[in-house]
């Protein structure tokens, strides 16, 4: 298989790999998650400038730790038969930093250059750690996407479901800026979730009967009346961003955030299982940010193991945004001489087959 140097900068990761078919030789990240905290989310242009800093060293590192500390660009095309990069989706100045340094590699080492899908490099983010048997379904649950799609293999895929409005990721910044939690939301609101109880506040499941497209928007309003409603408001330890009222204590708002982040994953969980029946596919690979949340790991063993499916998740490091799942597919497309005819960046770039 093909030996490819990543780039990815889709979002707030700035991020280099080298990627010898599925074996890693280097997956540099650098995330500027300190940078947006104070924000309680992703500023654009603070995140293209971040990205325009630091990419130079992530290359050199990445190549560093891939070529045993020789980090020159020259005879990089000895070495390496590709460059990815992100193509899309994702913000467009960061996607434009990654892209046009990658086609500065590529162009002057004389090496191919191939576009990648940021979603599809979720969905075959696993296979980096086994040969994958298709067909499977993808769960991609990420800061800005929920995609559920059938994979038949490398390239062929069909999209069953996609995020209407907010995505799964986004929610759990959203309410975590609400509560005033930190950013980002997924991990401080897992924490917390572990010692509240999950059922003390029937959230709604936003199903969307008849289809599997995913919506949360309606969930994030109904956590807002929730607290409205109790009357909780400003306090010293947690303070939701209510005019008046008392604080929301500590072992409440374990039980609030508990309960919303099940009525997440129970949607999460739910469609990809009436997915499976009804495709009949076994076997399930959850991929993105959200899936290194610890409740979402649990339930979907839980659940797979009472409908007798097989449920993948990659490890965390490859579960957020990194560069080694951009040349994983950079080197698939590669080998099945698909290279790419534009190279260009698509903000909102949905899965389309290639294969």
């Amino acid at each position: 298989m093909a030996r490819v140097l990543g780039i990815e900068t889709s979002c707030d990761e700035t991020a280099a790999a080298v990627v010898d078919g599925r074996r890693i030789l280097s997956n540099v990240v650098s995330s500027q998650v300190d940078l947006h905290a104070e924000y309680a989310g992703v500023v654009p242009e603070l995140a293209s400038r971040a990205h325009l800093e630091r990419l130079p060293g992530v290359i050199e590192a990445a190549l560093r730790r891939a070529f045993g500390g020789e980090a020159s660009l020259s005879r990089l095309e000895e070495r390496v038969d590709a460059v990815a990069y992100a193509q899309g989706p994702g913000l467009a100045g960061a996607l434009l930093v990654g892209k046009v340094a990658a086609q500065t590699i590529a162009r002057a080492r004389r090496l191919p250059l191939i576009g990648v899908n940021h979603l599809e490099a979720h969905a075959l983010a696993m296979g980096l750690l086994e040969a994958v048997r298709y067909p499977l379904l993808s769960l991609v649950v990420s800061g800005g996407h929920t995609e559920l799609m059938e994979v038949k293999g490398p390239g062929k895929y069909r999209v069953l479901g996609r995020t209407r409005d907010d995505a799964a990721g986004e929610v759990f910044d959203k309410v975590a800026k609400f509560l005033r939690l930190g950013y980002p939301g997924g991990p401080v609101i897992d924490r917390l979730a572990k010692s509240g109880d999950p059922r003390k506040i029937a959230f709604p499941r936003p199903l969307l009967p008849g289809c599997w497209d995913f919506s949360f928007s309606g969930l994030k309003t109904a956590v807002l009346y929730h607290v409205r409603d109790a009357g909780y408001a400003s306090g010293d330890r947690v303070r939701p961003a209510v005019p008046a009222g008392r604080p929301l204590p500590r072992k409440s708002l374990a039980d609030l955030v508990a309960s919303f982040q099940e009525a997440v994953v129970d949607t999460l969980i739910e469609k990809t299982v009436l997915a499976a029946r009804k495709t009949r596919v076994r076997t399930v690979v959850v991929g993105g940010g959200v899936a290194a949340n610890s409740r979402l790991r649990a339930r979907f063993a839980e659940r797979a193991r009472a409908e007798g499916l097989r449920v993948l998740f990659p490890p965390l490091d490859l579960c957020t945004d990194n560069a080694a799942m951009i040349a994983h597919v950079g080197s698939l497309r590669f080998d099945a001489g698909r290279l790419s005819r534009r190279w260009g960046v698509d903000p909102g770039m949905p899965v389309r087959s290639w294969g």
